[in-house]
């Protein structure tokens, strides 16, 4: 049992050494949320070939989330894949996201994550993006045991299902502290929890990213980057490394840190979901092409290269999957 206010132990990842000064660009894998893209698949992937990307992340094509497309539009979707030789890093989903309370039905995530256990095998990948459900007037002792209850019975059938779910610092009661990250760890007791980590989702909910790092990067398995200034009132997202969310502090923490898993981009500059906000010119592409190369050069500048002082470099442990 940990004592009060003690970071809980949810063990320690296998890991290897791998240097970080002997990481190239070349080495790491980008990929991007395809609808910040654009709403229709085709474009989607035009965004990430200009890129010369390997993977795209799904949340949504045409308007609709992966799980809820019809089954031959699902289908058109593996096949477009398929054809470009673009696979999936990520689907990102909507359970227990900002959409959905801790007093929602539950039932509503678990027939979610059903589906995307079948469509994730056709897509090839294994990781779901989670949240961990915002509250709905309950209190914090009833929230807290709701949340985990629930969270650990999804774990559980997405174990059984092959899948791995990466909870993202977002919205819900694992959002934002660490120790909160760590104890919903616990309780799951599973290796199909893991965590994503956003660098610049702090800016709309109070808290500076970075920070989280030094508790959680070594339960890491997948990276957002968007970046941008203001509070929880008004945010205004910008280009990597332009805005106050320490883009390339929080990458080299995490290389150091043993992080070789995606860095995915997720811009926000046209299009915020949950804001219910998009450009009404309805393709983004020259921009979110123009975000990711930037993110390339900052990783190639401020990231890989060594620190004057000589920091930032030397072995390191990777974490291991």
């Amino acid at each position: 049992m940990n004592a009060p206010g003690q970071v809980p132990s949810v063990g320690t990842p296998s890991a290897q050494d791998v240097p970080l000064e002997a990481t190239r660009l070349s080495d790491l894998r980008f990929s991007g949320i395809g609808d910040e893209a654009a709403p229709g698949l085709d474009r989607q992937l035009e965004a990430v070939r200009r890129l010369g990307w390997a993977t795209v992340e799904l949340r949504s094509v045409d308007g609709v989330a992966v799980a809820d497309l019809d089954r031959a539009a699902f289908d058109r979707v593996v096949g477009t894949l398929a054809d470009a030789g673009i696979g999936v890093s990520c689907v990102d989903s909507r359970i227990a996201n900002w959409a959905r309370s801790v007093s929602t039905p539950f039932q509503d995530d678990l027939a979610e994550l059903d589906v995307l256990a079948e469509r994730c095998a056709a897509l090839g990948t294994r990781q779901v993006r989670i949240m961990s459900y915002p509250n709905a007037g309950l209190p914090e002792p009833e929230w807290e045991r709701e949340a985990l209850a629930r969270i650990r019975r999804l774990t559980a059938r997405a174990e059984a299902a092959g899948l791995l779910l990466l909870h993202e610092n977002c919205a819900g009661w694992a959002s934002s502290d660490p120790r909160r990250m760590l104890r919903m760890l616990e309780v799951a007791d599973s290796p199909a929890l893991r965590l994503l980590f956003d660098v610049g989702n702090g800016i709309a909910y109070g808290y500076q990213a970075f920070d989280l790092l030094a508790d959680i990067a070594p339960w890491v398995r997948h990276v957002h980057v968007k970046d941008g200034t203001g509070d929880t009132s008004q945010q205004r997202y910008c280009l990597p490394g332009d805005g106050d969310c320490r883009v390339a502090d929080s990458l080299r923490h995490l290389l150091e840190h043993g992080y070789r898993g995606t860095v995915s981009i997720e811009p926000h500059l046209n299009i915020r979901p949950h804001e219910g906000w998009a450009d009404p010119s309805g393709d983004y592409v020259d921009a979110f092409v123009a975000y990711g190369r930037r993110l390339e050069h900052l990783v190639a500048e401020e990231v890989l290269r060594p620190l004057p002082d000589g920091s930032g470099t030397g072995p390191r442990k990777a974490v291991g999957w």
